[in-house]
């Protein structure tokens, strides 16, 4: 029978679990908004003069998204053969872009298989800010990236990609290679971009003075790869994922194996259950590596990961990976620690 005491006793036990949930809700920011904190890292020794440009707009308390943007637009511009029109061609000869970009409002955009566009992380954004799509693909983003001014490129090999590519012909084998960016004697590695050896992605993350979060990730893809293939860097949740909340992740390496668990997004889910950015990264590679079991050994894949926090971190299946971190107080390149070590096992 439900009398006035249990009647009272419901209504205490009704306030008490309204108050909590308040507190709840009012807490449910796993952290902190971080003012006056601004910084950037991104994948690779690529990424030193990535972030310079980026911080322009950082330094003088621009947005994270407008930073992101012009930082690997300097690594597009580079006519060699790592990211952009210079980059190493598809097997059939061609060179295909892809590039991703998202803000902190879960705002994404992106471009694949794009031809003869210098800028694709500004066509992604174009996408982002003026269509009601995320990713434009082929012939229509090119199209699209047209229609919106962005000129049209001579489809030309750079110097070093032609002669790449006409030395790959001889045996026409398809075979990543490893942190190629240090394979300085290999007749298929990147050329030198002043003074250093670059990769073919540079993934970026920010946050600006305002605690805000922005991600972006530009590619060639895969040098002779088969034509129309695809690989994470375009894909949100994929290749980059932000999330205002959390914290921003890109990815690096072998495309394909970051598609097959969301990778980015997989590290930002790590994040959230209260993981730091290092520890985070390190079970999503692990999680790579009980997929492909001895395969593992053959591939490279990483992760950045930057928290709300301004704490950053990343992981790599491999050893010989690094990113570029910039602050007010800082400005190097990091080694990221590794499954493996040049060890079979693990």
């Amino acid at each position: 029978m439900f009398n006035r005491r249990k009647f009272l006793q419901s209504s205490l036990l009704s306030s008490i679990g309204l108050t909590l949930g308040k507190k709840i809700f009012a807490n449910e920011r796993p952290y902190p908004v971080i003012k006056n904190n601004p910084i950037v890292i991104s994948t690779w020794d690529a990424g030193l003069a990535a972030n310079k440009d980026a911080w322009k707009i950082l330094g003088s308390g621009g947005r994270a998204l407008d930073a992101v943007e012009a930082g690997v637009m300097v690594t597009e511009s580079e006519q060699s053969c790592c990211v952009g029109l210079g980059a190493n061609p598809d097997r059939d000869g061609f060179v295909t872009l892809d590039a991703s970009i998202m803000d902190e409002n879960f705002n994404c955009g992106s471009v694949a298989f794009l031809e003869r566009i210098k800028h694709p992380i500004s066509v992604a954004r174009r996408v982002m800010e003026k269509t009601p799509h995320v990713m434009l693909v082929g012939s229509g983003a090119q199209e699209f990236a047209v229609a919106e001014g962005f000129p049209l490129e001579e489809e030309k090999l750079s110097d070093d990609a032609e002669k790449n590519y006409k030395e790959w012909l001889k045996k026409s084998e398809y075979k990543p290679i490893i942190n190629i960016e240090n394979k300085k004697s290999s007749a298929f590695a990147p050329a030198k971009v002043n003074g250093e050896w670059n990769h073919d992605t540079i993934g970026m993350v920010a946050m600006d003075a305002q605690g805000n979060l922005s991600g972006s990730c530009t590619t060639s893809g895969m040098g002779f790869k088969m034509r129309g293939r695809l690989g994470d860097s375009p894909i949100i949740g994929a290749g980059l994922f932000v999330d205002n909340e959390v914290g921003a992740v890109t990815a690096t390496g072998q495309g394909e194996d970051v598609i097959r668990i969301c990778g980015s997004h997989t590290v930002i889910e790590f994040m959230r259950q209260g993981l730091s950015p290092e520890e985070a990264c390190k079970k999503t590679v692990e999680r790579i590596m009980k997929i492909k079991g001895e395969a593992a050994k053959q591939i490279q894949v990483a992760f950045i990961a930057l928290n709300k926090k301004g704490q950053v971190g990343a992981y790599a299946i491999q050893k010989g990976f690094s990113y570029a971190l910039k602050t007010n107080k800082e400005e190097k390149m990091v080694s990221a620690k590794s499954v493996l070590n040049g060890s079979d096992k693990w």
